[in-house]
């Protein structure tokens, strides 16, 4: 059965698998969201403060307390397993396949969540817990946007792969579980993180595996099912139907030549068709979305919040989270409507000003002897989170995924997602050191990086909203195409990108072709001719 996505008065169908596979891979989002969120109020709880802090007084948690190293550890040890689970997560991604590299990373994940819940004196088998843990998430973070990318119809895919970020932000759960006595409170938020991969297992068993691996390995027809499932198409048409047959095209020719060429770890460096550019830019965009200042506020917003008399850091975490969850829904809408460029050199413009609000303001007078100042402040911070979740934290999990070409997108995307994985340890770790010294002028250096990542999309980044995965690698490819111009782009024959969306949508829906020119309708029904295929 076939859903169907309505836009400009062409109707292209959409399977309901397509919706579920977006849905059930972006349980990889909510795992790290869950595990990155949590941890903040588990180490308030206090059986866990008197198991595994240093007490002066054995038996009096008042007295308990983390010291900067053993806390740091314990928070940053994450950071440090999903550094190496995205580096790691691109190998097994090409030999396993996307379908099944995710699930053995959510098995990979539940044993470090065993081992945490195991823990009983001993901190650093808790530590150790969340590296593992992190080895799983970090190849999550790298698979799952390209498996989505690879799998979703193009016409949704961004709104599909930017649900990945929405389950990030979804993640106050142990505000119900802190009055639970003795290890019960801790080892439940803990133990109820092995609910989302289980969902995640069980459900991935009945998706279809990615069809641009499938085709890379010589499974055609399953790689054309894959297609047809996406598409709500039944499976015994999936070789005759025209949407597959020409998708599968494409692919197979796309594939066909990059057969041709080496896809290792040193070809990620190449200079050829703009190899090497990708990779710098999907590094530099991975750390610049960090480097916003995000984490900021999510990690460190209490004493904020505490300015204003809001001292429960359950209360502070509600307040940011449900800005960040519910205007992500905001945000899926904007990079579908309104493409990847503009909102995210908009976004950028946006948190910079937020930010320097934020900084001028409590540089100027200490918000905690004034109430007016502190809530201009709390007021400057939602702002700023509500630009940040409609642009560049779902945008540049989706770029990530439809960036790169084939045969080195499992490697480009585990390296863009280990630095941002890399900056994310960095500011974990450090921020309370360089706070202590700049205070909120800190804001200003977030407000700069801000600024830089609106000239670095300006500059550098292709606009590849609409245009297949193959398309747009082929655009990257074309010396006269320019970033700044690449919103109007579109392959040999096709007048616009305009042009393309509709000529592709009526042929999907199988209505007549406007303008009625019979070269127009080879070149939307022949997706494999010369001029589609064309490169560097």
């Amino acid at each position: 059965m076939a859903l169907f996505y309505k836009s400009n008065n062409a109707g292209v169908p959409i399977g309901w698998i397509a919706i579920m596979l977006a849905l059930l891979a972006s349980m990889g989002g909510f795992i790290f969201g869950y595990d990155t969120g949590q941890i903040s109020d588990i180490l308030l709880m206090e059986d866990f403060k008197l198991r595994f802090a240093t007490c002066e007084t054995p038996g009096v948690v008042a007295s308990c307390d983390f010291t900067v190293v053993r806390e740091g550890l314990i928070v940053a040890l994450l950071s440090i397993g999903t550094l190496a689970g995205a580096l790691i997560g691109a190998p097994t991604a090409d030999y396993l396949g996307r379908k099944y590299a995710m699930i053995v990373e959510c098995m990979v994940f539940i044993v470090g969540v065993i081992i945490q819940m195991t823990a009983r004196h001993v901190w650093q088998q808790f530590a150790v817990g969340r590296l593992v843990s992190g080895l799983g998430v970090g190849a999550l973070s790298a698979a799952v946007p390209m498996y989505q990318a690879e799998t979703a119809p193009s016409q949704i895919r961004g709104s599909l792969t930017a649900t990945y970020q929405l389950f990030i932000t979804f993640d106050c759960i142990s505000i119900g579980a802190r009055d639970i006595p003795g290890a019960g409170s801790w080892q439940t938020v803990v133990g109820i993180g092995i609910v989302w991969p289980v969902i995640m297992i069980v459900g991935m068993m009945f998706m279809p595996e990615s069809p641009r691996w499938l085709a890379k390995h010589d499974r055609i027809e399953e790689a054309a099912a894959a297609i047809a499932a996406t598409r709500g198409i039944r499976k015994d048409e999936a070789m005759s139907h025209p949407v597959v047959s020409k998708e599968i095209e494409q692919i197979r020719n796309h594939v066909q030549y990059e057969s041709k060429m080496k896809g290792g770890w040193l070809d990620c460096f190449s200079l050829k068709d703009k190899i090497l550019y990708r990779t710098l830019l999907g590094m530099s965009l991975q750390s610049l979305q960090q480097l916003t200042g995000a984490n900021y506020f999510f990690y460190y917003g209490a004493s904020i919040f505490q300015s204003v008399g809001i001292e429960d850091s359950f209360i502070t975490q509600i307040i940011l989270g449900a800005v960040n969850f519910f205007c992500t829904f905001g945000g899926i809408y904007v990079m579908e409507r309104f493409g990847r460029r503009r909102p995210l050199i908009i976004g950028g413009i946006w948190q910079a000003c937020w930010l320097f609000v934020f900084a001028a303001a409590g540089t100027a007078v200490d918000p905690e002897q004034n109430d007016s100042i502190g809530k201009l402040m709390i007021v400057a911070a939602c702002m700023f989170i509500l630009g940040y979740a409609m642009t560049w934290a779902p945008g540049i999990w989706i770029l990530i995924g439809e960036t790169f070409p084939t045969r080195t997108r499992a490697k480009q995307g585990a390296l863009s997602t280990a630095s941002n994985w890399t900056w994310n340890f960095l500011l974990a770790f450090f921020t309370p050191f360089i706070v202590s010294a700049i205070q909120f002028r800190y804001g200003f250096v977030f407000a700069a990086c801000n600024l830089l990542g609106a000239v670095v999309v300006y500059f550098f980044l292709y606009e590849s909203s609409d245009l297949t995965l193959e398309t747009v690698d082929q655009m990257y490819c074309d010396p006269e195409c320019k970033p700044w111009n690449s919103r109007h782009w579109a392959p040999a024959g096709y007048e616009s990108r305009h042009n393309l969306v509709e000529q592709t949508k009526a042929a999907e829906a199988h209505k007549p072709i406007v303008g009625g020119e019979e070269s127009r309708r080879e070149d939307v029904e022949k997706s494999g001719d010369e001029g589609r295929t064309e490169r560097c």
